[in-house]
């Protein structure tokens, strides 16, 4: 005879297989809403500000159309040596100030941002078109600093984080795009779908008890890794021609990331001669500064030094 916690295991499996299979219908337009809410974050509060690490700053607004625009902090620095610094999914330039920090001790001028929909900046609410939209949101930047700002002959950098990481390389798609170094931290992957279903499995997506179980929870993961590649439409991995295969790219990746881990980083890493790669020992996705922050910084600034002069 079964004792009775086998038994309580049992009813609460069917129960919550059954309350799964009821949800079921929903499932698809949770998936949908999902996918959206990914690119179009509701919490859109700012995380720490630049007088908190001493940075000196200038606010910023970047028209990337007519009444919107892309909200940056201009830390400045050198003239001739600048580095613009996004930021993670859902979160916000005040998440990379720790970033800036370093980067301006060592002397660059520093341009944190936030991308479209993401903490100071204004909203957009396409639904298909986002990789060149996110994208744009760079080149407006770098365009803006070298047209506005009397950065017109400074090398500079882009430096991403995860999400921003697939927006800074997208960039180079676009026409009379100019800069001299990239750093990607935590990404780019080489697939975009198992990374919106990691994010998932990760709980940094919510996702209700009710379609946590299965059947209904593989299909939210369906719907929102194929309609979120729906929305970038961006050919992905991009091809190693061009601009793609001439700028010096800086893959790091964590080696207990398990949104981006690192093999999905190198296999991307790979398909670019002039790119380098390095595995943080120990640390997880987005925690490279935060698990040795002398070895990190050390490995960006060479990276930059050799990139950037």
């Amino acid at each position: 005879m079964p004792d009775s916690r086998e038994t309580s295991a049992r009813r609460s499996s069917l129960k919550s297989l059954a309350l799964s299979a009821v949800a079921l219908p929903v499932a698809p337009l949770y998936g949908v809403s999902l996918a959206y809410l990914a690119f179009h974050p509701r919490n859109r509060a700012q995380h720490g500000h630049p007088r908190d690490f001493g940075l000196p700053y200038v606010d910023l607004r970047i028209p990337f159309t007519s009444g919107k625009y892309v909200h940056a902090w201009l830390c400045p620095g050198s003239d001739e040596r600048v580095v613009i610094v996004g930021h993670s999914l859902g979160m916000n330039k005040g998440r990379s100030l720790a970033h800036a920090k370093f980067l301006h001790d060592a002397g660059y001028t520093v341009c944190l941002f936030d991308h479209r929909n993401h903490g100071s900046s204004s909203d957009d609410r396409s639904f298909v078109g986002l990789g060149d939209r996110f994208a744009s949101d760079i080149t407006a930047i770098v365009s803006y600093l070298r047209l506005r700002r009397g950065y017109g002959s400074a090398g500079i950098a882009v430096y991403g984080f995860s999400f921003s990481c697939f927006s800074s390389m997208w960039a180079l798609t676009h026409e009379g795009f100019e800069v001299d170094a990239l750093v990607c931290d935590s990404g780019p992957g080489h697939d975009v779908p198992p990374l919106l279903r990691r994010f998932l499995e990760a709980k940094e997506l919510p996702l209700p008890a009710l379609l946590s179980g299965e059947p209904s929870r593989s299909v939210v993961t369906s719907v929102l890794g194929n309609l979120g590649m729906a929305m970038v439409r961006a050919q992905w991995p991009p091809p190693a021609v061009g601009k793609f295969a001439q700028i010096p790219l800086l893959f790091m990746s964590g080696e207990r990331d398990v949104i981006v881990p690192p093999s999905s980083v190198d296999a991307l890493a790979e398909r670019f001669p002039q790119a380098e790669t390095h595995v943080l020992p120990n640390a997880e996705h987005l925690l490279g500064l935060q698990t040795d922050p002398e070895a990190y910084a050390n490995v960006v600034l060479d990276f930059l030094k050799r990139a950037l002069g």
